[in-house]
């Protein structure tokens, strides 16, 4: 199992905590409860920090999903930058895989960190008031932006992306931490694949076709 870089200084810090609390636990300093903690907090953090290794769908003109997940929006919407485009929501809870990846090949045009609450991600609120990070692309389909959007529990969104960086679709453009959302908003004319209550595999399920 390949771990995610954002998660190995946690994970080794468990670890010589669990190393540790099995020492202690061998000289009945501490009870059997408080090691089953420390040991469920590090298959937890094993979990939520993994990283499979994916391969894109075979084929051309394809957009796939940026994230693990389940589908909780699929609207369109008139976007004052964008115009008529759909707004597409997916949910990570924190068993889903954190990695978030480029849905499709651009260019980043705009990075914009806004500070916020932390409303549940499930709240459409939620990408007008959390924390998040918008990033905006100009791709082959023309601009898509794409929102990290932390949740109750997140509070920490990291971006690879740098602002004039040409990336691929599949790349990996950031990762949130411990439950969150990711918003995609894409041209009305694509040939939407996906509906709302579907679970999504980032890097693999298809969103879209153009």
């Amino acid at each position: 199992m390949v771990i995610a870089k954002e998660g190995k200084k946690i994970i080794y810090f468990l670890l010589v905590f669990n190393l540790l609390a099995i020492l202690l636990w061998a000289s009945n300093v501490i009870n059997y409860s408080i090691l089953i903690l420390m040991i469920g907090a590090l298959l937890f953090c094993l979990n939520f920090f993994r990283d499979p290794k994916r391969i894109p769908p075979d084929g051309s003109n394809l957009i796939i999903s940026p994230a693990d997940g389940k589908v909780i929006r699929v609207d369109i919407i008139d976007d004052e930058k964008l115009g008529e485009v759909y707004a597409i929501s997916i949910f990570l809870n924190i068993f889903n895989v954190h990695v978030n990846r480029m849905p499709l090949n651009g260019s980043i045009l705009d990075i914009k960190y806004n500070e916020g609450k932390f409303l549940l991600a499930f709240n459409h609120k939620a990408c007008d008031e959390n924390e998040r990070n918008t990033i905006e692309l100009m791709t082959e389909i023309g601009r898509v932006r794409i929102i990290q959007i932390t949740g109750l529990l997140a509070r920490r969104i990291i971006c690879y992306a740098n602002k004039g960086q040409n990336m691929l679709m599949g790349e990996r453009l950031g990762f949130m931490l411990f439950g969150s959302r990711i918003d995609l908003m894409i041209p009305s004319s694509i040939k939407i694949k996906i509906k709302p209550g579907q679970k999504v595999i980032g890097n693999q399920s298809i969103i879209g076709t153009y």
